[in-house]
């Protein structure tokens, strides 16, 4: 990795966050690292947006008191200089499936970059559950090696290889280190969503129940998923798109054609 390469790093943990910390460090041993990143925990937030947020020094670079959208807007059109490629993370827990594409704030903000045609990898960490609820449960800096390592070489390497020309960002999901490096699969996202909600008086909890089954022997994920390989612990890798493309159907040509005459006949 050039010394001359520009990375905006951000995430959606919080700059002070272990995980943003560790990628930090790897990164700019190679190459010069601009953090612009929320102040504070907006994860989940998606492709949130503020018009106006405060910013503060911070010695990574900036902490930004918004959500990752406002950071990457941010760092890319007035705080950083004009970055080769943005990473986002590493997120403390992993980004997997479809359906996590517009929620997630990693994610987010590497789909914000693309939309500055800026390349970007949105790194996470795939935390197997256990006892300790999530939200209690430490990741040390050393947890992250696997993470940092594979987004070291993937922001040295795919730049170069064209891999971008063919992806606007790389979704990586990467598990807990072994002593050995764990395989790159490239995957897809899974389609798998298993939302329910229950309601008790004046509130209803929302309930993600794609969790609950994360045992290799059971899992119905199918093969070529980014939650197929991960759980079978590989570095999952999928190369997406931004936008999201559309598509041109004759049946809704047809609808389109008949709207005036339609909305017409009925209103008289």
């Amino acid at each position: 990795m050039s010394d001359d390469l520009e990375i905006l790093l951000t995430n959606d943990d919080g700059i002070d966050s272990t995980g943003i910390r560790a990628l930090y460090d790897a990164l700019s041993e190679h190459a010069n690292v601009t953090v612009v990143a929320p102040a504070g925990d907006r994860s989940a937030c998606g492709r949130s947006l503020s018009h106006e947020v405060e910013v503060d020094d911070h010695e990574l670079g900036y902490a930004v008191h918004g959500t990752p959208a406002d950071c990457v807007v941010a760092g890319l059109a007035e705080l950083g200089p004009f970055p080769d490629l943005v990473v986002a993370g590493c997120n403390k827990g992993a980004n997997l499936g479809e359906y996590v594409l517009g929620r997630s704030g990693t994610i987010s903000a590497a789909v914000e970059a693309a939309f500055f045609d800026v390349p970007a990898i949105a790194t996470s960490l795939y935390i197997p559950a256990e006892d300790t609820p999530f939200d209690q449960t430490a990741v040390t800096t050393d947890e992250y090696a696997e993470a940092t390592r594979v987004t070291t070489y993937l922001a040295e390497r795919a730049l170069e290889a064209g891999v971008f020309d063919h992806a606007a960002y790389l979704n990586v999901n990467v598990p807990l280190p072994d002593d050995e490096p764990a395989p790159i699969e490239v995957t897809r996202p899974s389609k798998r969503y298993e939302m329910d909600a229950e309601r008790d008086g004046a509130h209803v909890t929302l309930h993600d129940r794609v969790w609950d089954d994360m045992s290799p022997d059971s899992l119905p994920d199918p093969e070529g998923t980014d939650r197929r390989a991960i759980v079978e612990g590989r570095i999952s890798v999928s190369p997406l798109t931004a936008p999201h493309s559309t598509e041109h159907h004759e049946v809704l040509d047809a609808l389109a054609d008949d709207y005036t005459e339609a909305v017409g006949t009925a209103d008289h």
